[in-house]
């Protein structure tokens, strides 16, 4: 019999993730896989544990691995692995959860600042040979609230970002706990009211998809700016559009969106007032290298408790 496999949803993992992991045999997925390629690569190695770097895991992945024990997120979110599938088999899921946070609250900082200060028209106006100094006006964010739906560890660290500019911070969480004092815990009612950036760090779930939507945009502050550097599905991305275009919502920073990738065309494409990335908030080579490391050892945590059960 040769070793066990472990299969990774994308097309490599950090050295020192794999170093930890030389007792197996590692089966890469590829760039860009589809549920189709993992399932078929899951019947053709029936893995003990499945690394998600891309896509996801269904039921379907699941019955094709029999062996399987342990799905690991290489990340903090895991609503692309389906966990109430995973629970009934005994499979266990687990995250990355803090490795990408510093990564994830830089990225959030940066598109609340390109949003603020115009920084994306700007540089475009200044490229077409533009002057703008005696007609335009940025936003100073000292002194404004900013609102965070969801204080886990990225939420936090975005806030003290935000406390260190001399903002206000409030924010949502119900699961939260010991809260630091640089946050003002809040009702998403009164979040909605008085945010003048509002920030989006909390999971999706089936109870707070489109929690951005054209209700809760209208009881904004007009001009808010919007950043979501969480999950796409937490905003109703039609009803953004037409809140920008009103200039209910005066700017949006966005690194993640309902479909990954985006459709060509979308319609958030040349529409001013949209800064977005490819949800790359989380990629960097430190976080890269600590949610590897941090997958990983969840993997040999979970298998070797299976061990030590059997």
């Amino acid at each position: 019999m040769g070793r066990p496999a472990i299969l990774i949803t994308g097309a490599d993992l950090a050295p020192a993730a794999l170093a930890l992991l030389t007792d197996f045999d590692i089966v890469y997925a590829g760039k860009t896989p589809q549920l189709a390629d993992i399932e078929a690569l899951a019947r053709r190695h029936n893995p003990v544990a499945i690394i998600v770097r891309y896509s996801g895991v269904n039921a379907a992945v699941m019955d094709a691995a029999p062996a399987l024990k342990v799905i690991s997120k290489h990340g903090s979110g895991t609503d692309t692995i389906d966990r109430a599938a995973a629970a009934e088999r005994g499979i266990a899921v687990t995250a990355a959860v803090g490795a990408n946070a510093a990564a994830v609250a830089e990225q959030a900082l940066a598109l609340m600042l390109a949003g603020a200060k115009s920084v994306v028209a700007l540089n475009q106006r200044m490229h077409s040979g533009h002057w703008d100094k005696a007609t335009h006006k940025s936003l100073e964010l000292g002194g404004r609230t900013v609102g965070l739906v969801g204080l886990g560890a990225i939420g936090r660290r975005f806030a003290r970002m935000c406390h260190a500019m001399d903002m206000r911070v409030i924010g949502f969480d119900p699961f939260a706990r010991d809260l630091p004092d640089d946050i003002t815990p809040v009702d998403l009612d009164t979040l909605w009211a008085q945010a003048d950036v509002i920030s989006l760090h909390c999971p999706l779930t089936p109870e707070n998809r489109h929690l951005l939507n054209a209700d809760t945009l209208a009881r904004c502050k007009r001009g808010v700016i919007v950043v979501n550097t969480a999950r796409g599905g937490l905003v109703d991305e039609a009803a953004l559009l037409a809140a920008v275009q009103s200039g209910q919502v005066g700017a949006a920073g966005l690194d993640s969106f309902a479909v990954e990738p985006m459709s060509v065309p979308h319609p958030f494409h040349g529409q001013p007032g949209f800064t977005l990335s490819p949800h790359i908030g989380g990629v960097t080579s430190d976080a890269y290298v600590n949610m590897g490391v941090a997958a990983a050892r969840n993997t040999l945590a979970v298998l070797q408790a299976s061990t030590q059960a059997a």
